[in-house]
């Protein structure tokens, strides 16, 4: 391979925007992901998702996630601690919301957590104690994919919690949001609204996808049945648990892109960020030895070039 030195700055300003351009090319990748699929495997798009409406999708994102950069840079800075739960039924987008937020975001500081079912132990302790460890430190954004509302919805409605339990998690819940929020952590709550159509019209493509079945569970299965009685425990958790230290945000999001866009537009706007400066970056000159030369890797160590 040519040593950089011996590249013109034509080769190097290409090279340069080949490797960014294959950055962006994995929001594509996932874009390809979001195709529903029919009883015979083809994959469609929605008769209204243009190329024109792409266009403008992947600019708006790409644009929002600049900024998504500039506010965790100021949340390093300024040591803020941040978390914000993604809610909603079965299928609703929170994933693929939660991926595009984080997707260019430095992980280190920026952490997604999805917690399964709790053992036996955790059933056993008070509640909301297994969500605490994944609370963020100074300088942390932390993205819960469901979180503590699980009591409000599944447990509830598949009978996982006794009606003693349910009761004390409301009586409990706004009291423990605002001792987050009087720790100086900005609490921000979503919940993602789709139709009775668009939930049954996501099942049918994730059963015909055989890269999407493994998001199918028998609970998932079983939430599509009993979509009334998720209806009314949303509405009650939204009535109970809405108080005005940390309030919950509906998202509409029967159009994937939109409610991505929207999601990350409002998020933006509740903190007063600002752009971190930074001094410019030198890339140090390699140093060079006389004497070293680079072994040749044992060719029963290389993966076969297929492609």
């Amino acid at each position: 391979m040519a040593d950089l030195s011996s590249l013109s700055h034509e080769e190097i300003v290409r090279r340069i925007s080949r490797d960014l351009a294959d950055s962006y090319d994995e929001e594509l990748e996932m874009e390809f992901e979001d195709r529903s699929v029919t009883a015979t495997g083809e994959r469609v798009s929605d008769p209204g998702d243009t190329p024109e409406y792409r266009r403008q999708y992947f600019s708006q994102l790409f644009r929002l996630q600049g900024e998504l950069v500039k506010l965790q840079d100021w949340v390093v800075a300024t040591r803020q601690r941040v978390v914000i739960l993604f809610e909603g039924r079965d299928a609703a987008g929170k994933g693929g919301a939660i991926k595009r937020i984080s997707q260019r975001l430095n992980p280190r500081t920026c952490r997604v957590v999805a917690l399964p079912a709790p053992n036996d132990r955790e059933r056993t302790q008070w509640y909301f104690q297994r969500y605490v460890p994944h609370l963020p430190a100074a300088g942390e954004i932390v993205l819960f994919d469901r979180s503590w509302y699980n009591r409000a919805g599944v447990e509830h409605v598949m009978g996982f919690c006794s009606p003693e339990e349910y009761e004390e998690f409301f009586r409990s819940v706004p009291e423990f949001e605002r001792m987050l929020v009087r720790s100086g952590i900005h609490l921000l709550k979503y919940w993602f609204s789709i139709t009775d159509e668009e939930q049954h019209l996501r099942f049918l493509s994730r059963i015909h996808d055989p890269l999407k079945q493994w998001k199918l569970s028998p609970m998932d299965l079983e939430s599509r049945r009993r979509w009334e009685d998720y209806t009314k425990a949303k509405e009650v958790m939204l009535q109970r648990s809405h108080i005005p230290e940390a309030r919950w945000w509906v998202v509409h999001a029967v159009d994937k892109k939109r409610a991505r866009l929207n999601c990350i537009d409002h998020l933006l706007r509740q903190f007063p960020y600002a752009e971190v400066h930074k001094d410019p970056v030198q890339l140090p000159e390699r140093e060079h030895h006389e004497h070293y030369s680079r072994q040749a890797v044992p060719k029963e160590m290389l993966v076969p070039e297929i492609y």
